[in-house]
């Protein structure tokens, strides 16, 4: 007798809960802008799996300089991006997976920063946050169209546990305990790639700026003397915006979700966010919208709530009095933080 096989619908649909609002509706309700307004600067390439969009604004769109201050802003990101990606075999990253269970690895400083900033929210998360989930690679979001084996995620689950990397500041290098082990810095490399693009911008006299990478956005100074605005979309419904955030920089808008990259499998979404207890996509919360000033405060955060869900991911954020954050729970309720609900404006 022939077992069923279970209904799997693939979507490549990504849709981002932190979208910037750059047109008309930036000013005011007008229906064009003013048009003595200086000229937005625009700028989009594909980076760290996703689309990353620069925009300079004001007098710095304008400058002579401005050409070449998002150039080498989009040198540096594509840099760092290149060091910490597992996609490609030339990176620190995989050089680190082929000495897993050998030898320690030498990493660059921007890297190590990375890790050890993995390493503190593992430990803070009781490892609900654990760059080691890249062992699970039964799971290949993107092209896959079958539910794992649950025997091959048991095997890999087993070399899932942040302990099993070995950081030795003083050295500089990495090293992981045992063969097999895997990292993956998908969940907290990207906001340190984008600030560090910001950071470039700065130096080269950029004030007013906006990175967006995949839903995380970045703001610096103001658009054209005006607050930017941040849209937060339903990730339920992406044609519906659950409000927009009016802000000056700096300011970062960090999102996570299990909107982005999934396929349908038994009737659920078989999403990139893995819970590393159990090697699944996590059953909490469908999407997490975090506010706050430095990317050190929300980097890695909102993984680590999906994985907690429920009141535990509300008293994570909840200790952090420089986080705000919006929470759409599994049953489609929002939960959001007094300083987020203040914040927030219809759409």
């Amino acid at each position: 007798m022939q077992t069923a096989r279970p209904c799997l619908t693939m979507t490549r649909r990504r849709v981002v809960m932190a979208v910037p609002l750059l047109g008309a509706a930036q000013w005011a309700g007008a229906a064009v802008a003013p048009r003595t307004a200086p000229p937005l600067q625009r700028s989009a390439r594909a980076l760290m799996g996703t689309r990353v969009d620069m925009v300079v604004s004001g007098r710095d769109a304008a400058a002579r300089d401005a050409d070449r201050a998002m150039d080498a802003a989009w040198t540096e990101m594509e840099r760092l991006a290149r060091m910490m990606t597992r996609y490609d075999e030339r990176s620190v990253v995989s050089a680190i997976h082929r000495a897993a269970g050998l030898h320690a690895v030498a990493v660059p400083p921007e890297m190590m920063a990375v890790l050890r900033d993995a390493q503190a929210l593992s430990a803070a998360t009781q490892g609900a946050f654990d760059i080691t989930v890249g062992a699970l690679r039964a799971w290949r979001f993107g092209d896959q169209q079958d539910l794992p084996d649950p025997a091959e995620i048991a095997a890999e689950r087993r070399l899932v546990g942040y302990r099993g990397l070995i950081l030795d500041a003083n050295a500089g290098t990495a090293r992981l305990a045992r063969a097999g082990m895997a990292i993956d810095l998908g969940g907290i490399a990207k906001l340190p790639i984008l600030a560090a693009g910001m950071q470039v911008l700065h130096a080269h006299g950029v004030a007013d700026a906006l990175l967006n990478g995949g839903g995380d956005v970045l703001v610096a100074g103001s658009q054209q003397g005006r607050p930017w605005r941040v849209g937060l979309r339903d990730p339920l419904a992406p044609e519906r915006m659950l409000g927009v955030l009016a802000l000056k920089g700096p300011n970062i808008v960090a999102s996570s979700g299990d909107y982005e990259r999934f396929f349908m499998a038994q009737g659920e979404r078989q999403h990139h966010i893995l819970d590393p207890a159990t090697g699944r996509p996590t059953r909490g919360p469908h999407g997490i919208s975090l506010l706050a000033t430095d990317a050190s405060s929300v980097n890695g955060l909102g993984t680590a709530m999906m994985v907690l869900g429920g009141e535990r991911a509300q008293a994570l954020v909840q200790k952090r009095a420089s986080v705000q954050a919006l929470m759409m729970n599994h049953d489609g309720s929002l939960w959001r933080t007094p300083g987020m609900a203040e914040l927030l404006q219809t759409a």
